[in-house]
């Protein structure tokens, strides 16, 4: 009996150790759940506060410290949040105080951008300068081109600058850009650009460019191409110089075509030739234009010819004179009603794109079995598609895609894709269009006028069909 009593202590000892193990166990998961929800705790007010900060406001506990020197340290979740504060304030992530904004604007610029002269090209110093088309100038460096002197501040407004210079406006109206001539009694102004220069240079063989009709001025020196036309040094910087230079706009003129739902789809080649090269297929072609005094840039040929055209594109060399060109000839063959369309080499890339236009137009008319139409009406519409192709390419020197969209006669064409234009292209591509609107010849200035004028009317489409039903 006394070894049972001794076992059943022991039994009971072991169940109240085993007991207390138990609630301790408990206790110690107690404390792990407690420290777990904390960190969560933690963790959800970490967040809360990242938020806020990026909310543009600071946390409060932070005001009040600003504004409280005597207040107790602060805790350490409190300092958490500061150094976010702080943190984001330093990269920029969340916006500034109005008084932040203006502490930072009294800060230095370390690096500020330099303004030059238009002039001398020297940086120009703060409140020294004159505002000239938006090119700032030292008021010194502002002489006038013509007479030497400089003008006067209060002369700005009322002076006279284009791409010869600036001038008095007294100056420039008596000044010859040619010659340089400063007191010139009578004068000649051109139409467009509107240069005034000595009667006498229409007759004494100052070189005048085949391409925009500007005179050579004094101290310039125009290109000399091999058939004996000028091209100023503008015109030349985009010239299409060679036949294998010009198919990518071919291919994008055909894209223009069937833009407006007239696909050319019959290939003939597209030729650059020289002046001679071009008055002979003219002969053969018997084409006469002479009587209407229109000069010949470009043909579309019917009949089979032996063609001489440029197969190689000079060079620059000793004194602007252009030399290493190459030409080939070739039989062109009648496989349809177009056998070949020729325009002369060595125009800038706006004036062949608006030849190729209106020769192109001739092709489309034959191709469809339209070859005896009325002259002015035939001239007039192939007139109005150069046009055409010219604005398109006006939309390209500002916004090409939105431009052309809202067009329901100009579609988009792949040149617009060029890039950044030069400001002589955008004046070249007006100039372009000015020609054709001012046209006095009775062919196709009033086949273009009249024919532009039903299109405003109708439609392309529509305008074409009377032409046809007419011709």
């Amino acid at each position: 009996k006394g070894k049972g009593k001794k076992f059943e202590d022991e039994q009971v000892n072991k169940d109240e150790q085993f007991a207390k193990a138990v609630k301790e166990s408990l206790r110690e998961k107690g404390k792990g759940k407690k420290f777990e929800d904390a960190q969560v705790n933690k963790d959800e007010q970490f967040a809360v506060v990242f938020q806020e900060s990026l909310n543009m406001e600071p946390p409060p506990q932070l005001e009040e410290n600003k504004n409280n020197s005597n207040r107790a340290p602060l805790d350490e979740d409190e300092q958490l949040e500061k150094v976010i504060w702080e943190s984001l304030k330093g990269k920029g992530l969340r916006n500034q105080s109005k008084d932040e904004v203006e502490e930072d604007a009294n800060l230095p610029n370390v690096n500020p951008s330099p303004s030059m002269c238009g002039g001398c090209n020297s940086e120009i110093e703060h409140g020294r300068s004159v505002d000239i088309l938006g090119v700032l100038w030292h008021p010194e460096c502002l002489w006038c081109d013509a007479c030497h002197k400089p003008i006067a501040i209060h002369e700005v407004e009322k002076h006279v600058s284009n791409s010869r210079g600036k001038f008095h406006k007294s100056c420039y109206e008596r000044y010859c850009y040619v010659c340089k001539e400063k007191k010139m009694k009578t004068f000649n102004q051109h139409h467009f650009w509107e240069e005034r220069y000595c009667r006498t240079h229409e007759s004494d063989k100052t070189p005048r460019c085949c391409s925009c009709e500007r005179l050579e001025a004094r101290g310039t020196k125009y290109v000399v191409l091999g058939d004996g036309r000028w091209l100023c040094l503008e015109c030349m910087e985009s010239a299409v110089m060679d036949s294998d230079e010009c198919q990518p706009l071919h291919f994008d003129m055909r894209e223009f075509f069937e833009g407006l739902n007239m696909k050319i789809e019959k290939e003939f080649p597209f030729l650059l030739v020289e002046k001679q090269a071009l008055n002979k297929a003219e002969k053969e072609e018997k084409i006469e234009d002479n009587e209407y005094e229109v000069i010949t840039r470009g043909i579309c040929l019917s009949e089979a010819q032996t063609v001489t055209s440029v197969s190689k594109r000079p060079r620059m060399g000793p004194h602007k004179q252009l030399i290493g060109m190459a030409t080939e000839s070739q039989r062109v063959v009648r496989d349809c009603e177009v056998t070949a369309i020729l325009i002369l080499y060595g125009l800038p890339r706006l004036l062949t794109g608006y030849i190729l236009a209106h020769e192109m137009m001739h092709a489309y008319l034959r191709l469809n079995g339209h070859r005896n139409l009325d002259k002015v009406l035939e001239e007039g519409i192939c007139q109005v598609l150069g046009h055409m192709w010219l604005e398109s390419q006006t939309y390209a020197t500002t916004d090409a895609t939105d431009a052309a969209a809202s067009s329901s006669s100009t579609p988009v064409t792949s040149v617009s894709k060029k890039g950044e234009w030069s400001d002589f292209e955008k004046k070249l591509v007006e100039f372009c269009k000015n020609q054709i609107e001012t046209d006095e010849s009775p062919v196709y200035g009033v086949g273009f006028r009249k024919v532009n004028q039903m299109v405003t009317n109708s439609s392309l489409q529509e305008t074409l069909k009377e032409i046809t039903r007419w011709g």
